[in-house]
């Protein structure tokens, strides 16, 4: 009689998944531990270094007490945590497990070798997830034989702190398994979204636009590194500029992982960083963690940042005139910082203008205005405490330090910068708002549960879609489609989810 084959059957959806399994007691398996521990799983922790599991269990074990005396958690509640955690010495260990989740070094051919371990070790309907980054899902499963259970489950770091898991669906994985991990992810006091598996998954590719249109402002000298993040904190809401973010996610860290995403999707122009991302890295230049980065950093960590403020002793400007007379909001706005506005030019005065994705060159030479007095106002974004003042090559100082004084008088800090289509703000904004309508485009998430992940997961003020929304889509296409056409970049090519939305007068949430 020949013998049974073992069958392998996926958790069913409404499977409660009571044992979980981590490899790798590292940073991120120590925080998927305790998530797993505190919300009411038993936990088997293995490392391959001998006494690395031991002493992660003291971290943990340290972590909840800390918990405690914050009142973050029950002394209670903390003692029963600990006693399901169990330290063992062996992947053999993982027998009983529902669940095993892979949180090791970022290395494929590793992750191949324990997941056909694992496979030999655990039942069949015990559930495989791999907490990797950067990897795809289907290259870890690819020498697996039953690829319907694994899955990606990544967490961010710190993983108690930072509410958002990505549920990653590989191509085989079942609809079963997809819905017990994010069963698991909720009990783990998580918030789940599902993602399909794609170079970077949602966040890593999400968050690349920020940081990366970033580089590119500052490579063509338009502005300073503080001078970018003092833009995007004050006037649009970012809680950490994108040179302060790189400093600290390190850019050991974020290069590669740029490289990778940039690759993964076959070089595609909008997803390219900059030269001087790379010259940082390899220049040992990493951020917070070797003292030096886009900025100097003391021994505490605090960052030596130069002012991204413009000075001026010059009397202020008591007239200037309008680029377009009919800009009344413009208009308006100059008035209210105390200037005498005229629509008629007087040929001396200073001129303003507020160009939407244009530079002050281009529209100069459009409008055949004197583009040595010829100023950009960047009137997108809050304007209660910091105004983006853009000038052209020739621009004359005299008139450029009589409106800053004049605009410091009204209070307003002010930060002038080279000739740029699409200013500081405008530009990076609308590359974010693009980026999150292309991963909407190519089916990476949900609208909805892109716009979650990219505040949950990198502390946005608001979702990419939702960004969108707020400045307009036509707003966001026009200052894309000008980029394209001044740069001649493919770089600012505009998501087909954004213009069809905006052709249509639809929100960047509205689903197909």
């Amino acid at each position: 009689m020949l013998p049974r084959k073992r069958r392998y059957i996926v958790a069913e959806t409404g499977q409660k998944i009571e044992t979980v399994g981590v490899i790798g007691a590292g940073a991120m398996g120590r925080g998927i531990a305790q998530v797993g521990m505190t919300g009411g799983m038993a936990v088997l922790l293995y490392d391959a270094m001998a006494g690395a599991a031991a002493k992660a269990r003291d971290a943990i074990f340290a972590q909840l007490d800390q918990m405690v005396s914050k009142g973050r958690l029950e002394d209670d509640a903390a003692a029963v945590a600990k006693t399901r955690l169990t330290v063992v010495d062996t992947m053999d260990a993982f027998a009983p497990a529902d669940l095993v989740v892979e949180a090791i070094v970022e290395n494929l051919a590793i992750k191949q070798e324990v997941f056909r371990k694992l496979e030999a070790i655990v039942r069949p309907d015990c559930l495989l997830a791999s907490n990797t980054s950067s990897l795809r899902i289907a290259s870890i499963a690819a020498t697996c034989q039953h690829r319907a259970r694994i899955a990606g489950l990544h967490f961010f770091n710190p993983v108690p702190l930072m509410k958002l898991v990505e549920v990653i669906r590989a191509p085989g994985t079942s609809d079963a398994a997809i819905a017990a991990l994010v069963a698991v992810g909720e009990r783990m006091g998580r918030l789940p979204v599902v993602v399909q598996d794609s170079p970077g998954f949602l966040v890593n590719l999400g968050g690349r636009a920020y940081t990366q249109e970033a580089l590119r402002i500052v490579s063509e000298g338009v502005a300073t590194p503080a001078q970018v993040d003092a833009v995007m904190r004050d006037n649009w809401g970012f809680k950490m500029g994108p040179f302060e973010l790189m400093d600290l996610t390190g850019i050991d860290v974020n290069f590669p992982v740029s490289q990778i995403i940039h690759e993964g999707y076959f070089y595609d122009r909008r997803l390219a960083t900059a030269p001087l991302h790379q010259l940082l890295k390899e220049s040992g230049r990493l951020g917070r963690k070797s003292k030096q980065g886009f900025f100097a950093y003391d021994d505490a960590g605090k960052g030596v940042v130069p002012s991204a403020d413009a000075t001026s002793a010059a009397p202020a400007a008591e007239k200037v005139v309008l680029a377009d007379a009919d800009d009344e909001a413009l208009g308006e706005l100059l008035r209210s910082f105390g200037f005498e506005v005229s629509g008629f030019d007087d040929g001396d005065s200073a001129i303003l203008c507020a160009p939407l994705g244009m530079d002050v060159s281009t529209y100069a030479t459009e409008r055949k205005l004197d583009h040595r007095r010829l100023f950009g106002l960047d009137i997108a974004g809050k304007l209660d405490k910091r105004l983006t003042l853009m000038r052209a090559p020739g621009a004359r100082r005299d008139l450029l330090d009589a409106v800053v004084a004049r605009l410091h008088g009204a209070g307003r800090a002010v930060t002038a910068i080279t000739d740029s289509p699409g200013f500081i703000g405008q530009r990076i904004a609308a590359m974010v708002a693009n980026l999150g309508c292309e991963m909407a485009q190519i089916r990476v998430a949900t609208p909805a549960d892109i716009d979650k992940a990219m505040t949950l997961g990198l502390n946005y003020p608001f979702g990419p879609l939702a960004l969108a929304d707020a400045m307009g889509l036509e707003t966001v296409h026009t200052v894309l489609t000008q980029l394209q056409a001044i740069t001649g970049d493919d770089r600012y090519r505009p998501s087909l989810w954004l213009r069809r939305r905006a052709q249509l007068g639809l929100s960047a949430l509205t689903d197909d």
